[in-house]
Formats: C-alpha cells, structure tokens, sequence
C-alpha cells in the first residue's frame, strides 16, 4: 500500500508540473528541497560531516550554506526532472546546449562504442535524456528502485529519448553487447560499494571504496571514457558537458584498473570541488566516517540510491 501511495503522488505531482511555468517548477523544488533541510536530520548531520572532512579550511556556517544549498538543489532536481520529461523533442532542446559534443562524437567513431562516466552530481538524469535526443540513446547503468511502482516510472523517465536501462544482475554481459554495437553506456562511480568487486581509490584525499567495473570495461575492450556533467543555467536551461576522454595507463601496467580508476574519479572530484552543492554529500560516501544518530526522516533521492550505483 504504501508504494502505491508513493507511486500516486509522484504522478499526481508529475501531471502538475507538466502545466505549471519552469520558474514556478524550479520555486515548488527550492521549497522541497529545504523543507527536507529542515525535516531530514540524518542526511543533513551526514551531509555536514562529509563536508568538515573535504572542506576542513572552510568554517562551520560556510559548510552549512553549502548543505543547505544541495537540499535546495536536489529538491529542484527531482521536479525538474519530472517536468523535462513531459516535454517534447523540442521543448526539450530550447533547453540545453552542448559542451565539447565533438569529443563525444570522436569517441562514438572509434567504433568501439563509449563509456560516459559521472556521478550523482548537477542535473545528470537530465544529461542522459538530453543525451539519447542530441547524439543517439544509450544504456543506463542503475540500480532499481525499493518501490517497483516508482522503479517502473523512472525506466520510462530515463527511456523518453530512447534510453535503456541496465540493471546491475548481468549488467557486464549486456554493457559488453551494447559496446560491441557501438553504442554507449553511461555509469556513476561515487556511491560507496559493498560488491567484491570493489576498490580503494582516493576521492577528496580519503580512500573510497569504488566500482571497478568502468575501468576493467574499458581496459577489456578499448572503448574510450568520457566524463559528462550537467550544470544549470539561468532560465531553467542546462549545459551537457563532455570532457576530454580519459587517458587510460599503460595496459601492462600491475595496477590498471586501479588508476584507470583514479583517474575517471579525480575529474569528478575536479567538478564537485567547482560546484561543492550540486553533489549528494548526504551519502555516506566514506563508510569508516561516524554514522549520525538514527532520526526519522528521509531524502528520497538518497535512500533509493543509498549504497550502491
């Protein structure tokens, strides 16, 4: 019953963001956004010490403008998402502007299909959508959602340009197809990760455990790793960014997919350090970090995203 209640509201609230004008969107989601700021004390309690830690020069009220600022941004996320979704092609295409599209269509002509990596960072469900539109659709690496209601509507959000999902259960086999079709396949590599898969990389000076998975992918079959990002701009528009690819080591190296690791993460680092509220610090991303004292209240977007990718 209850993931059925959840599932209403979040159509009831779909169907009344696709009517109201984006700046009225964007206000409703500042205002979700610090209504959980001041509800949700665990994830704000997480979200402080994580800062403390990356930011250790910055004083206590600057790190808590800064908390403050990703609740708002993540409220904003979460219903802008929902209205970009309703649009049609070219709703959608007033709305974003490409950076550094040519270095994704270099990569896409290398014929070994593509790899895009970021993080739950900026608008990035917005950056795959617009991405399936501009260039070509691609798969989404993702885990479901603890409501299969929900789970069932986000699959049709992220698939509105063509995209696919690809759930974690047989993910490998299916990103290797999708490779070898030359498509690309999007993944997130900075949510702490319990698999035995795992690695040890540093993310703002301390070890984080890590997927390996993008690096050993792409050692395997030679498909270039882009970096992408999302950033807002004013008017309720959005700019896809497209990094330079990343270079990969040396394929004899004893330790590739280590620093093929490090790698991809150092240029997300590089972002969040440049826009510290528009990443989820309120996912415990280093677990040996204190966990807050258990309180009532939960941001949806980190509890269905809580542990893994």
């Amino acid at each position: 019953m209850r993931h059925r209640l959840e599932y209403a509201a979040v159509v009831v609230v779909r169907g009344a963001v696709r009517v109201l004008p984006d700046a009225v969107v964007r206000q409703l989601g500042a205002l979700l956004g610090l209504g959980f700021y001041a509800l949700d004390r665990v994830h704000r309690r997480v979200a402080e010490t994580n800062l403390a830690t990356a930011f250790p020069k910055q004083s206590p009220s600057d790190r808590q403008i800064i908390t403050r600022a990703m609740f708002v941004h993540f409220g904003r996320l979460l219903l802008e998402l929902l209205k970009f979704s309703t649009l049609d092609p070219a709703g959608m295409r007033a709305r974003i502007e490409c950076e550094g599209r040519e270095r994704a269509e270099s990569a896409y002509a290398q014929g070994k299909g593509v790899l895009f990596v970021t993080g739950h960072f900026g608008f990035w469900e917005i950056h795959a959508i617009g991405h399936g539109l501009e260039l070509q659709p691609i798969g989404v690496l993702a885990r479901a959602l603890d409501n299969p209601y929900l789970n069932t509507l986000l699959e049709q959000v992220r698939g509105t340009t063509g995209n696919f999902v690809i759930y974690r259960h047989g993910a490998v086999r299916k990103v290797l197809r999708a490779l070898a079709a030359g498509q690309g396949v999007a993944m997130l590599i900075d949510q702490h990760m319990h698999s035995s898969d795992a690695i040890y990389v540093d993310f703002f000076e301390r070890p984080a455990a890590t997927t390996s998975m993008l690096a050993a992918l792409a050692l395997r079959t030679g498909a270039p790793v882009v970096p992408v990002f999302a950033l807002p701009l004013p008017g309720g528009r959005y700019r896809l960014i497209y990094e330079h690819a990343v270079p990969p080591p040396d394929q004899d190296s004893p330790d590739a997919v280590r620093e093929f690791t490090q790698r991809c993460t150092d240029v997300l680092e590089m972002y969040v350090r440049r826009h510290p509220s528009q990443w989820l610090w309120m996912h415990r991303r280093w677990r040996d970090a204190p966990l807050p004292l258990k309180t009532p209240g939960m941001f949806p977007s980190a509890r269905a995203d809580e542990g893994e990718e």
